[in-house]
C-alpha cells in the first residue's frame, strides 16, 4: 500500500548585521549544515554534499528508525542559500527502506527592508513509501495526518535550531573573520618606519 507525507515550513528572522554581510556567511553552505544538524552526526562528501544522520523517529508507536540523508547545498548568483536531498536510507527497517523515497528541499534567502537584513526560508518535505502489511488496515485517513504531523516536527525541529544557532554562529564567523585583518593591519609599516 503507497502513501505519501508533506510537510512545508517557512521562516523570517531580522539579522544583526556585522562587518562582514551575511551574504558572504551564506556562500560557505558548512555553516547552514552546522546550524540544522548535530555536527558529530554529519559528515562532509564534498564541497557541496553532506551526509546528515537525522534524531531516531518513531511512528506510530510501532515502528522506529533513523533517516539518514544526502544533502546538497549551494548559493546562487542571488545571494540565495539553496538545499536539496539527493539520496535517503531509513536505518532500522529494511522493509521500509527499499520502499521508500524522501525529498527535501530549502531556500534561505537574505532581504532588506526598511533598512534592515532578514533572512527568509522555505522547506517543503515530502516522502513516497509502501507501508508494510500489518498497516494496511490502519484507515488512511489516521495514516495520512500521523505522517504529515511526523514530517511538520521534524521541519519544526530544523527550524528552531536553525532560529538558535545560525545569527549565533554568523555573528562569531564574523569576529573571527575580522580579526586577522585587524591584527594584519596593526603589523603593517607606517610612513615613519619606513623613512627610519
Amino acid at each position: 500500500m503507497k502513501t505519501s507525507f508533506t510537510a512545508t515550513e517557512s521562516l523570517e528572522i531580522e539579522v544583526q548585521e556585522h562587518s562582514v554581510p551575511i551574504q558572504h556567511y551564506l556562500r560557505q553552505p558548512q555553516h547552514l549544515v552546522r546550524a540544522i544538524a548535530n555536527p558529530q552526526l554529519t559528515e562532509q562528501l564534498s564541497n557541496q554534499r553532506y551526509r546528515v544522520k537525522m534524531r531516531p523517529l518513531n511512528f506510530m508507536e510501532l515502528y522506529h528508525f533513523q533517516p539518514v540523508v544526502v544533502l546538497k547545498l549551494w548559493t546562487d548568483a542571488n545571494g540565495t542559500l539553496n538545499l536539496r536531498s539527493e539520496n535517503c536510507e531509513i536505518r532500522g527497517i529494511d522493509y521500509i527502506n527499499n520502499r521508500f523515497t524522501l525529498n527535501l528541499q530549502g531556500q534561505l534567502s537574505p532581504t532588506q527592508q526598511q533598512g534592515k537584513t532578514y533572512l527568509q526560508g522555505r522547506a517543503n518535505l515530502q516522502v513516497q513509501l509502501e507501508l508494510p502489511p500489518p498497516m494496511w488496515f490502519t484507515p488512511k485517513v489516521i495514516l495520512e495526518t500521523t505522517g504529515n504531523q511526523l514530517l511538520k516536527n521534524v521541519l519544526l525541529r530544523i527550524k528552531q535550531r536553525l532560529l538558535k544557532q545560525l545569527l549565533e554562529d554568523y555573528r562569531q564567523w564574523a569576529i573571527q573573520d575580522v580579526a586577522p585583518l585587524s591584527t594584519q593591519s596593526s603589523t603593517l609599516p607606517t610612513a615613519e618606519n619606513l623613512i627610519a
